[in-house]
């Protein structure tokens, strides 16, 4: 079919979209703001419009309504900013067309996935036979090494729990929904909702351990950036033989940072862990890492079994398909292999020391400011930040006005009910300059 062999308008609209690609890696600033009105999508019709005019119409017309996380102003949610190295070889990774579910298929790209994922392990402290693999993010890592934890404990005669902090991910209410357990939510040690031994044990009580799917730690919250005592939750799961899963999805490349490493004493005693590369390790969407302290467990509560599939089965090392719900998948992880291969190890603990330099400096303008407080001391490098006089409305009136000015992309809050704006800082491109225009703006 002409479809699928190159044409030389296929090498033209090629040349063309690398082209847009390399300005587009290298001015990352004038993403913003996203363009509002454009003329209605062409209809998909028998003929097609061509290669090239397809492609154009997808770089001028459907990118730019979007608004990128890469934009150093973008301090909503939690933003993430791909190295060159990393999106290009996400580009190669599309031609190559590999499936990523069997080594048998992938080939050495799964070598290239686990040299990644063991860097990650090491980081965190994993013995050298942890496994793991790469998934489409937070949620579906946080469900597969849930799932993982209950194991073959899923026709339990009594309802199940699944105990977390107050200030977990709502996708483990969304795993417990799904794998018809409860969420048992801790109460908070803290403003922050910090969970610690001394609450843990408050929620678990006399409740049988067999009756607990596991308890989630969380290492950075995703609102307040906060870290769990993870020592003393580990220390009580270890004396109640609770499997112990620790939410890093934000937060976990601040391993990398020696001045924030010792935040996460505890976490080698993890039964399983979580970390988004597509954060703040700088990979392209959509790529999250989930690691295992017990490979094999992992392996008998989540593989596939079918005819057809024995062919692709490892019972020695196993697959990536086996260690996550799923099958299908990408061979999402090789972008940050490559990335880290490329620049160095040295270059990510320097890009992480940066945003925890300006996130630090954000705090001190803040507190400068007649106009402004924090509402929490800031963790990592999120923050809370109250508008004097300001209610609801005015949060949300500023933050429209500043995406459609082009400022920034930042959202409200809430804080114990209170409506506010949080920041996040995990863009090495950001700079001082970048926060005083916040900052003014502001006051």
């Amino acid at each position: 079919m002409p479809m699928h062999l190159p044409t030389a308008e296929d090498a033209v609209a090629a040349r063309e979209t690398v082209e847009w690609a390399l300005a587009r890696l290298a001015d990352r600033r004038s993403i913003l703001p996203p363009t509002t009105t454009h003329e209605p999508l062409p209809k998909l019709t028998d003929r097609g419009i061509g290669a090239e005019a397809a492609m154009r119409l997808l770089r001028d017309v459907v990118f730019p309504t979007a608004v990128p996380p890469d934009h150093p102003r973008f301090l909503a949610f939690i933003p993430g900013a791909p190295t060159v190295v990393a999106a290009l070889a996400d580009m190669a990774l599309s031609a190559a067309m590999v499936f990523g579910g069997s080594r048998v298929e992938a080939g050495t790209a799964i070598d290239a996935e686990d040299a990644a994922l063991r860097w990650l392990a090491d980081a965190a402290g994993f013995p050298a036979s942890a496994q793991g693999t790469f998934v489409s993010g937070g949620s579906i890592a946080n469900l597969s090494a849930l799932v993982a934890a209950r194991g073959e404990r899923y026709a339990a005669p009594r309802r199940q729990v699944i105990v977390a902090g107050a200030s977990a991910h709502s996708s483990m209410a969304a795993a417990a929904r799904i794998m018809g357990c409860d969420l048992c939510v801790a109460p908070p040690a803290d403003d922050h909702g910090r969970l610690t031994s001394a609450t843990l044990a408050v929620a678990l009580g006399d409740r049988d351990p067999e009756d607990v799917v596991a308890v989630v730690a969380t290492a950075g919250a995703t609102n307040n950036g906060a870290v769990d005592d993870l020592a003393g939750v580990a220390e009580v799961c270890a004396e109640r033989g609770i499997w112990l899963h620790v939410d890093g999805a934000y937060g976990g490349a601040a391993l990398l940072s020696p001045r924030t490493r010792r935040l996460f004493d505890g976490i080698e005693h993890a039964d399983s862990f979580i970390v988004n590369p597509h954060k703040w390790l700088y990979a392209p969407f959509d790529c999250a890492a989930v690691l295992y302290r017990d490979g094999g467990r992992a392996r008998r509560a989540l593989t596939q079994e079918a005819d057809y599939l024995d062919a692709i089965s490892d019972d020695v090392v196993g697959n990536p398909s086996d260690l996550a719900v799923h099958l299908t998948r990408r061979v999402r992880g090789v972008p940050l292999w490559a990335s880290v291969l490329a620049y160095g190890t040295a270059a990510y603990t320097e890009a992480v020391e940066h945003c925890l330099d300006i996130a630090a400096y954000a705090a001190a303008r803040i507190l400068a400011s007649a106009d402004l407080e924090l509402a929490l001391e800031p963790a990592l490098t999120v923050m809370i930040v109250r508008r004097l006089g300001w209610k609801s409305e005015d949060y949300e009136a500023w933050c429209q006005d500043a995406l459609r000015s082009g400022l920034a992309m930042v959202v409200p809050t809430k804080h114990l009910g209170e409506t506010m704006l949080r920041l996040c800082f995990i863009n090495p491109l950001t700079t001082r300059d970048d926060v005083d225009l916040v900052v003014a703006a502001l006051s």
